[in-house]
């Protein structure tokens, strides 16, 4: 069974976010789940529906839209993607996360310790 990619689509102006939507609609394997046409929506829709990628409006500076940050750190396997197409530009955002370690005693207590501490608590 292919896998869906699925996608909310939010970018304004009208025109571009129904050419958007035109264009992914002839795609087999990505599914539209929504298409918003006021900002203030983007939250609930992604909340409601839990896309894997969000198509947004890129503003006028490129600078990234704090709507981003919101949104990446509830969800950090959603992609964003906002486009600018009167300036033909776009930009890809997505979240990462940082591995961290500690070394552990190789004893049952250095074992059950790890075991026990919360993750930030986990190497002092």
């Amino acid at each position: 069974m292919t896998q869906h990619i699925r996608v909310v689509v939010a970018n304004r102006p009208r025109l571009m976010r129904e050419l958007v939507v035109e264009m992914i609609s002839e795609q087999a394997d990505i599914e539209i789940l929504a298409e918003i046409q006021n900002e203030d929506e983007i939250v609930d829709a992604v909340n409601e529906t839990h896309p894997d990628v969000l198509i947004i409006a890129l503003s006028e500076t490129n600078e990234r839209p704090p709507l981003c940050d919101v949104l990446l750190r509830r969800y950090p396997e959603l992609k964003i993607l906002a486009l600018a197409p009167e300036r033909n530009s776009s930009i890809f955002y997505w979240g990462s996360f940082d591995i961290h370690e500690s070394s552990v005693e190789a004893s049952e207590a250095g074992i059950l310790s790890s075991l026990r501490c919360k993750s930030e608590q986990v190497g002092g």
